[in-house]
């Protein structure tokens, strides 16, 4: 079955540019955001790498931990973090997963199983498809799923958007409308019945139609 919302995030072992990684022992009880690479030196990644290393702080402060996988060894990783630093400003302070033998890009779904097992000789339009964003729950379970062509970048902020989403609905069974930024209005979901919704939201709710009610974001 292909991985989608909900489905188990895949459990692996692997070596990264921070040791070796037991996945599901490493994420804990955190959240974690998984994002993929079809090559080391390329040109698009350089940047988001960099990007997401300047914003770890933003994910930290949401108990995300952060991890990235490129199709190339871990020693060319390390050779690849010193160019992230000159073109942004700043190396990955996260770790950096080899996956040499594409195990984890069949794995997770973003390479066919006929891909071959090495590495070596592939280009980055043979790994195109490695360019999904996961993120995942404190259960493993996947929660969302981004995924980009090689020539457009990531937006990282809509990703801190996304879930700033999930754990509100997590903690508070409320869902998130079109557009919607940290501290806006609010939807409660169609599985709290008007009676309970009442009891928790005892000013009321506004509601356009009567399966969108839309309150204030709890503190």
């Amino acid at each position: 079955m292909p991985l989608a919302i909900n489905s188990e995030a895949p459990n692996f072992l692997a070596n990264s540019t921070h040791g070796t990684i037991h996945f599901h022992n490493w994420v804990g009880d955190s959240w974690c955001v998984l994002f993929s690479h079809p090559k080391d030196f390329t040109p698009v990644c350089t940047t988001e790498l960099g990007v997401m290393a300047r914003m770890k702080s933003e994910f930290d402060q949401r108990g995300v931990k952060l991890i990235g996988l490129s199709i190339d060894p871990v020693e060319d990783h390390t050779r690849w973090s010193a160019d992230i630093r000159t073109a942004t400003g700043q190396a990955p302070n996260y770790p950096l997963i080899g996956d040499t033998d594409l195990s984890i890009a069949k794995l997770y779904d973003m390479l066919p199983a006929d891909a071959g097992d090495t590495a070596n000789g592939r280009t980055a339009m043979d790994n195109a498809t490695a360019r999904t964003l996961f993120v995942i729950g404190p259960d493993k379970k996947i929660k969302l799923t981004i995924s980009y062509p090689m020539t457009t970048g990531r937006d990282f902020n809509e990703v801190l958007r996304a879930i700033d989403s999930l754990q509100l609905t997590a903690r508070q069974q409320l869902a998130t409308p079109a557009n919607w930024r940290h501290g806006e209005d609010v939807v409660i979901v169609p599985s709290v019945s008007d009676d309970k919704a009442r009891k928790r939201f005892p000013e009321g709710w506004k509601a356009p139609v009567p399966y969108l009610r839309l309150v204030e974001m709890p503190e």
